[in-house]
């Protein structure tokens, strides 16, 4: 069994795969100063409560924002799965060229939503993930990652405004009830939430004039089911896009092993 590991810098999302079949999926919070034995202690214990164990577990693949865990979560692989964990990065096979220029910043997390984007739908297409940061990526006809655009996350938005002015306070992320708020709460939801709307619809349309027509808009991330309802762009939501890719490289790199001997 395979555990696909993405590791953001606000969350990070496990999932327990069986073939193509996800098993378990779970978020816990990122901490950037965990060692590899409490990650395994984290996500063995959510594990045992569903009935199963991290020693059965055969590998591991890991797309990481935070480069002091990637390095634990090797450890951890090593340590506990007895294996070299693959980590998503250069010289790994994705099946997508880069057409950007300098593919070394490209997140690995980014770059996995690509590969399972393209294989769900083809191209052209765009992935809209809603993170801390809300990351755009274009995927042409071909399966080229084209590039793409990054903006402010709706809660790292929300923090910074809350921050800096004294009188507004931190309020949960709904759906508004409308555009023009009758109260501070229900302004700072309007502003917030279809703020992000329009900006999302936007950078999209914008996309779409330069990707061309029939380009599909595939959404991820945990606030994605807040802005997929209000968008008029986004054609479908896919919160386990991300596991899905990097189940899609890990099989993709297994079979070049396979086929070729060659060992990370």
């Amino acid at each position: 069994m395979l555990l696909a590991i993405d590791v953001g810098n606000t969350q990070t999302q496990a999932g327990v795969y069986h073939g193509d079949d996800l098993l378990q999926e779970w978020r816990i919070s990122t901490e950037r100063g965990a060692t590899a034995d409490e990650l395994a202690a984290h996500h063995d214990q959510i594990l045992r409560l569903r009935g199963g164990s991290l020693g059965e577990l055969d590998e591991m693949v890991v797309a990481s924002v935070v480069p002091q865990l990637s390095t634990e979560y090797q450890s951890l692989a090593v340590k506990y799965l007895q294996r070299e964990a693959l980590l998503i990065g250069p010289g790994v096979r994705t099946g997508i060229s880069l057409a950007i220029d300098n593919p070394r910043e490209l997140g690995a997390d980014r770059l996995v939503n690509a590969v399972a984007a393209f294989r769900r739908c083809g191209g052209p297409c765009i992935v809209v993930d809603f993170g801390t940061a809300t990351t755009f990526d274009a995927i042409s006809e071909t399966g080229e990652y084209l590039g793409g655009a990054i903006a402010p996350g709706i809660e790292t938005s929300l923090d910074a405004l809350t921050a800096r002015a004294a009188r507004l306070v931190k309020i949960d992320l709904v759906a508004p009830a409308r555009a023009i708020g009758k109260s501070t709460v229900e302004s700072m939801r309007s502003g917030v939430v279809f703020g992000t709307v329009a900006m999302v619809d936007g950078v999209v349309e914008r996309m779409k004039d330069e990707l061309g027509p029939g380009t599909t808009v595939l959404a991820t991330g945990g606030l994605a089911t807040l802005v997929c309802p209000l968008s008029e762009q986004i054609d479908e939501n896919h919160p386990l896009l991300t596991l899905e890719g990097l189940r899609l490289v890990h099989e993709l790199n297994s079979q070049r092993v396979e086929t070729t001997g060659e060992v990370r």
